[in-house]
């Protein structure tokens, strides 16, 4: 293993589908393969088949990331999601006493940045530079149009650091070339010993259905950026494919400035797919705690130490990722806030390797539990609870509870212990669907 500590790329996707690419099963579009810059990440790294995202839906994922804990410990983490009208809000947001992953790798010596989604609480009381990020050019909102670069509200966010910032360009691309040339201002000192994290969170292929040559819809969707009558399959993956391309700009600026080997780069989801997206084999999507909400795409590539063309069942959630780049970078939790995630680099330096990992899941939406755990997962949705060989049954549908009662109800139990030893979800906490049956079918 290298002895030099990697500069970190987390790149964060939003809404991905766990079969949206090529490297998880992915059908080629009619332009052609829709993530190749993506699959070949894959193909010199290591892929998880079975890495989840510590929830359905986007803002309590990013709590998670960023504190490497439950994200019910954080009352923000307990609203499913965290939405534009949260402006103002002194408790909706990721707290700036709390240590994360940015601000613990700054202390051990990193250069830190993040290009991209934020969605953890607005400034004045939170921010990415209340946070431990030196730098931000991004959203704060969980949703913008990807040319006005408006949110929901109507309101323009768009940001470098906390003032507001006017740019022309669509916002795939906006976010690509702004990450490429802060690996290129960086680059010296890397090459100097001051590696740097560079957080990359996309908001593709979340709505609305917008590619690079729908300009024209802006104006269509401004009212209720949901978009919930545009869209189809073919837009959708030209999105990813416009997110692929500025991963391909990046790796290729990475090539360049000599930092490839020594950079390690992570690639995951924030939750299941919506929409348009293909979660084959897996059921559900976007606010499920079936898997095909949860069961998201982990890729990790550093040539320095992980083996091309690796393959791991490890499971693993994205408190997980986060606390293993924390280890790698040479930073320590804080003893007041130890941390849920578990370091994954073991698994990274020999894929071969395995730990037993239970994952813990809950929503206020339909009262959800799940509890993955080895080849089982014990799951409950409104007033139904299963349970289900995920190893044989990946879509959740043969319910196995009545002929194995005891695991069943040990499983049960397990899920109520842990239960128990995080917040409560409070009553006013809110569930914002953007849309419903009344919209499209239900899955």
């Amino acid at each position: 293993m290298t002895a030099r500590r990697p500069n970190i790329i987390y790149i964060v996707s939003d809404d991905l589908g766990y079969a949206d690419l090529g490297c998880y099963g992915g059908r080629e579009a009619p332009f052609g393969a829709v993530s190749p810059h993506i699959d070949a990440l894959a193909a010199g790294g290591l892929r998880l088949t079975d890495g989840y995202a510590n929830a359905p839906v986007c803002s309590p994922t990013r709590f998670a990331l960023m504190t490497m804990r439950y994200q019910y410990r954080v009352r923000g983490g307990m609203e499913e999601p965290i939405n534009s009208h949260s402006k103002g809000s002194t408790t909706l947001g990721l707290p700036t006493d709390l240590p994360t992953l940015p601000s613990l790798l700054r202390d051990a010596g990193y250069a830190t940045a993040l290009v991209g989604k934020w969605h953890l609480g607005y400034p004045p009381t939170f921010g990415p530079l209340r946070s431990g990020y030196d730098e931000f050019f991004g959203i704060m909102a969980g949703g913008v149009d990807y040319f006005t670069h408006c949110s929901g509200t109507g309101e323009h966010d768009l940001f470098i650091g906390e003032s507001a910032h006017k740019e022309v360009g669509y916002l795939t691309d906006v976010l690509s070339q702004r990450a490429v040339a802060t690996v290129r201002r960086q680059a010296p000192a890397a090459r100097a010993g001051k590696p740097f994290l560079l957080s990359l969170h996309y908001t593709a292929p979340h709505w609305p259905w917008e590619t690079r040559d729908d300009a024209d819809v802006a104006a269509k969707v401004a009212a209720n950026l949901f978009h919930p009558d545009g869209g189809n399959v073919d837009s959708y993956r030209r999105m990813i494919h416009h997110m692929d391309e500025g991963i391909g700009t990046l790796v290729a600026a990475l090539r360049d400035e000599g930092l490839l080997e020594d950079t390690l780069i992570v690639f995951t989801s924030d939750n299941g797919g919506e929409r348009f997206s293909d979660n084959w084999p897996l059921v559900g999507g976007k606010m499920d705690l079936t898997e095909g909400g949860i069961r998201v795409p982990w890729i990790a590539h550093w040539p320095a130490v992980i083996p091309p063309g690796s393959v791991s069942a490890q499971h693993a959630m994205t408190m997980d990722w986060s606390a293993t780049l924390l280890e790698l970078g040479g930073g320590r939790a804080h003893p007041d806030h130890p941390l849920d995630g578990v370091s994954l680099a073991p698994v990274l330096r020999d894929p071969s390797q395995a730990f037993e990992r239970p994952l813990y899941w809950r929503m206020k939406h339909r009262d959800q539990r799940a509890l993955r755990r080895g080849d089982w997962k014990y799951l409950k949705v409104d007033q139904h609870e299963y349970l289900f060989n995920i190893r044989s049954d990946a879509r959740e549908r043969a319910n196995l509870a009545p002929r194995h009662p005891v695991l069943f109800e040990q499983m049960r139990a397990d899920w109520l212990a842990w239960a128990e030893s995080v917040p409560t979800i409070p009553d006013d906490a809110k569930v914002s669907l953007g849309y419903s049956a009344k919209d499209m079918p239900q899955r």
